[in-house]
């Protein structure tokens, strides 16, 4: 079982080094867009990267010239939706919205018998980071990560933590805090989603929750809720006064949600520049900026569609470490 999941994560990994061996089509690429251009959401209407999608999308189509259609394939925790785009045609016309890790995991996982590899898509440009985030009930016992960590050690499985679902970003940030602090061993409850979790802290439920920045930041500033690390290298702009977990003595607990905007495999390179460079334009756009933030969530736009494949690839890598050294197996 290891040797096949290595080999995947290996695949995978090599895959999107060779994102760009694609076929130009100057004169294709010289007339795009000439209709319509839809945009693929993997997630059901209503959710934060539908809202992200139509915001960005009534930016984007000012400067593409051509309307921009949000569609939504929902299903399989974005597999339906990821399955589709993979068989779309590679003509610029279809670009999709990728969601890590949960892509990541959609493929990595034997279990989900995914109809597309890693080489089915072309990144190009990433929209949003959104930080982990470990959080409790304002009057939770537990003053600091260490508090936390050691109460999980002293008592292990006792301790439950809560994850948007398994093998989620917030599910591994869970197994990374256990490797980080050996003995430690949280009850973790699998959870549909943020609201979720937060009913169940609220009410007494659950001891703590993983999750993102942006899903909480609103409830920590009130006090309602209490924030005690920011799984990330920097601390967040929405939450200036929690500490990262490197800051903590915790390096390799990092953790985040990142989405992005792909296209299927085969694309022309001209055209995928094409929309690489409308991609960033947008991302500048004043109402772009302020509508993310609103939304509590960190901009980071990368610099070149190779950039995102480097990302997508060192992330995969990670994921995958974690997914292995827990023995991890839905079979």
């Amino acid at each position: 079982m290891k040797t096949t999941r290595n080999r995947i994560i290996l695949d995978f990994a090599s895959a999107l080094t060779a994102l760009f061996v694609l076929v130009t089509g100057p004169s294709m690429a010289a007339e795009f867009p000439a209709r319509p251009v839809q945009l693929m959401v993997a997630y059901p209407a209503g959710g934060s990267t539908d809202v992200a999608a139509r915001i960005v999308a009534a930016i984007a189509e000012k400067q593409l010239g051509q309307t921009i259609v949000v569609v939504n394939r929902g299903g399989a925790g974005g597999q339906v939706g990821w399955t589709d785009m993979s068989r779309a045609r590679p003509d610029g016309y279809y670009m999709g919205f990728i969601n890590l890790p949960a892509l990541n995991t959609v493929i990595l996982d034997p279990e989900r018998k995914a109809a597309f590899k890693a080489d089915a898509f072309v990144p190009l440009i990433n929209q949003v980071l959104d930080p982990g985030i470990i959080w409790i009930k304002a009057d939770s016992p537990y003053k600091s990560l260490k508090d936390l960590l050691e109460a999980a050690k002293r008592a292990p499985n006792k301790i439950s933590a809560a994850t948007t679902g398994i093998l989620s970003d917030d599910h591994l940030a869970i197994l990374m805090a256990e490797e980080a602090y050996p003995g430690a061993i949280f009850r973790i409850v699998h959870l549909e989603g943020g609201a979720a979790q937060l009913t169940a802290i609220l009410g007494g439920h659950i001891d703590v929750a993983f999750d993102n920045v942006g899903s909480v930041y609103r409830r920590v500033r009130s006090g309602e809720l209490r924030a005690l690390a920011v799984m990330d290298t920097r601390r967040s702009s929405f939450l200036a006064d929690v500490p990262t977990t490197p800051e903590l003595g915790f390096p390799t607990v990092i953790s985040n949600s990142t989405r992005g905007i792909a296209v299927p495999k085969g694309t022309p390179q001209a055209v995928v520049n094409r929309l690489y460079k409308v991609g960033t334009e947008m991302m500048k756009d004043p109402l772009v900026v302020k509508r993310m933030t609103d939304g509590g969530v960190t901009i980071v736009t990368s610099k070149s569609p190779a950039e995102f494949v480097t990302f997508v690839t060192k992330e995969t890598e990670r994921f995958g470490r974690v997914i292995k050294d827990n023995n991890i197996s839905t079979e």
